[in-house]
């Protein structure tokens, strides 16, 4: 599933984080490890040491490829942008697979706040994007013993089931599906669609697709859930309750007065979740990715 990892730093310690997450999804799969620094061009055009800026992003590119095992492929580039765009530029100039990013990068008016730079790029990529937090920790998630994808039955909800499928699949993972009706007063009465009649129903129903696609892939164990609650709450509790390694979801969800939109509980998660996420953005009913 995964050909080509890319894996943008700014030489913090959170994008140092997220560089053995790339390695290891990389070598998992086969892939090649793309590290990316960008000169931030804003800063650029009015300061006066642009060729120090360039060399600084070339020298943490460099640091990075020496500390990535032998038996991984990498390439490593430095470009001048804003960080944003040149991360969503050569993602799909290079037909990138998966962009792995810290949550947190350096602070200062001489570099880019990577957290910015980060919510903008799951917002708008067209392909996953794996987010790592920065801890007081040392110790990583990987390799993944157990995947959780939340469900609200959706179309922007179900596009996580195949990467959270393979994902398991490539670590011999348990897969869990967890769907919860959400029961934070919204100020009107919930109501569903046909052939649906409670939300406990849709709920059931989501989390029965995540167990017949893991079924289909032969993967060795799946768990299913439908609880009650504040969707990303219940999500981090059910990741401390279950051990759970990484989260893969879809970063909208049902739309309009019938459900909460998963949009923003992917983006909640994110910001607060102890382990992994990888958000995966849907294309929208013509096969375009949604406008932000």
């Amino acid at each position: 599933m995964f050909t080509d990892v890319l894996v943008p730093t700014d030489g913090s310690d959170c994008a140092d984080r997220a560089v053995g997450y790339a390695e290891d999804i990389a070598s998992r799969y086969g892939a090649t490890v793309h590290v990316l620094s960008v000169a931030d061009s804003r800063i650029l055009q009015h300061g006066p040491h642009s060729d120090q800026v360039r060399a600084e992003c070339a020298e943490i590119t460099d640091a990075v490829r020496a500390d990535i095992t032998a038996d991984v492929p990498v390439q490593d580039v430095v470009r001048t942008d804003i960080p944003h765009e040149a991360i969503l530029s050569y993602a799909d100039d290079e037909g990138i697979d998966l962009i792995v990013m810290g949550t947190h990068g350096r602070t200062g008016v001489q570099r880019y706040l990577l957290g910015s730079v980060t919510e903008k790029v799951v917002r708008l990529s067209d392909v996953p994007v794996l987010t790592v937090r920065s801890t007081d920790s040392d110790d990583v998630s990987y390799p993944y013993s157990d995947v959780l994808v939340p469900t609200d039955g959706s179309d922007g909800a179900a596009a996580a089931i195949d990467p959270a499928v393979d994902v398991a699949g490539a670590y011999d993972a348990r897969l869990h599906a967890l769907s919860v009706v959400d029961t934070e007063p919204v100020g009107f009465e919930v109501q569903t669609d046909p052939p649906y009649h409670t939300p406990e129903e849709r709920a059931d129903t989501a989390v029965e697709a995540v167990a017949e696609s893991a079924e289909a892939a032969d993967l060795r164990s799946v768990e299913t859930a439908v609880v009650y609650g504040v969707p990303y709450r219940e999500i981090q509790s059910y990741v401390r309750e279950n051990d759970v390694d990484l989260v893969v979801m879809g970063t909208r969800g049902r739309t309009g007065v019938e459900r909460y939109l998963l949009g923003s509980v992917a983006e909640k998660t994110v910001r607060t979740s102890d382990v992994p996420v990888m958000t995966i953005r849907a294309g929208d009913a013509d096969g375009e990715t949604p406008t932000e």
